[in-house]
């Protein structure tokens, strides 16, 4: 229910189309990447996939998590205007439950758009790499690792964008640390997983000694953003 309500107030917000656009940007890197320079990523002894993922990775994440930003300020934009926070306190709906339905939706765009970035991969490793076995479960494998990956991202940025009415104001935090995350090097392990840098790691570039470590940490993270979003609407809701 709360999940239907969520898509049916952001039928008309252009939410849907910012996410398949955004996907679709992000999946023309490696396609254009690969066109221009075929020879030289061709020519390297590694498999498909580590080639393109080291190749476009970068700047993939940085859109799929600049596009995460702009749509957690565009789902609290709609709950702000015209004051239809204050509307929603007097209806008999758990705000916990709409925060959680808010995560839902923009979880399931944010699929898509990875959805199409591993298709776009896909059908790179196959047309320019035809001589080179492509290892479908490995992509299947680093996309769900990317998945996970952002969902702190996702869960702090949508906290972010609870606390400001004006969606400039989360818009440019969500910018700024985003920009912040990308210069994080990804030698220390620790800093490398704080939100908005975590989603620039690889699976393959990872030991299997730290895959654990780095999963269990953004679950943990997910989670403990997840409480300060309860706590600040039970706070929010006995002062307002």
């Amino acid at each position: 229910m709360i999940f239907a309500l969520e898509l049916k107030k952001l039928r008309r917000t252009g939410f849907i189309p910012i996410f398949l656009g955004g996907g679709l940007t992000a999946a023309a890197v490696p396609l254009i990447n690969t066109a221009v320079r075929t020879e030289t990523f061709s020519g390297l002894p590694e498999e498909p996939f580590p080639i393109l993922m080291d190749a476009n990775w970068g700047l993939m994440a940085q859109l799929t998590i600049l596009l995460v930003v702009c749509g957690c300020c565009l789902i609290y934009h709609t709950e702000y205007a015209d004051r239809g926070a204050l509307k929603m306190n007097t209806l008999p709906v758990c705000q916990t439950s709409l925060f959680f339905g808010k995560f839902s939706v923009t979880l399931l765009l944010t699929l898509l758009a990875l959805s199409l970035q591993t298709a776009s991969l896909i059908f790179s490793g196959i047309h320019w790499f035809p001589d080179k076995s492509l290892n479908l479960w490995e992509m299947i494998q680093d996309m769900g690792f990317e998945i996970i990956m952002l969902l702190p991202t996702l869960t702090l940025m949508l906290f972010t964008a609870s606390l400001f009415q004006s969606m400039w104001l989360s818009l440019g935090t969500g910018v700024i640390l985003t920009f912040l995350g990308s210069m994080i090097q990804e030698d220390h392990l620790i800093l490398s997983l704080i939100p908005f840098a975590a989603p620039y790691r690889m699976l393959h570039a990872v030991s299997p000694a730290d895959i654990s470590s780095c999963i269990l940490a953004c679950i943990i993270q997910t989670f403990l953003f997840g409480i300060m979003e309860i706590i600040y609407l039970h706070t929010r809701r006995i002062f307002t």
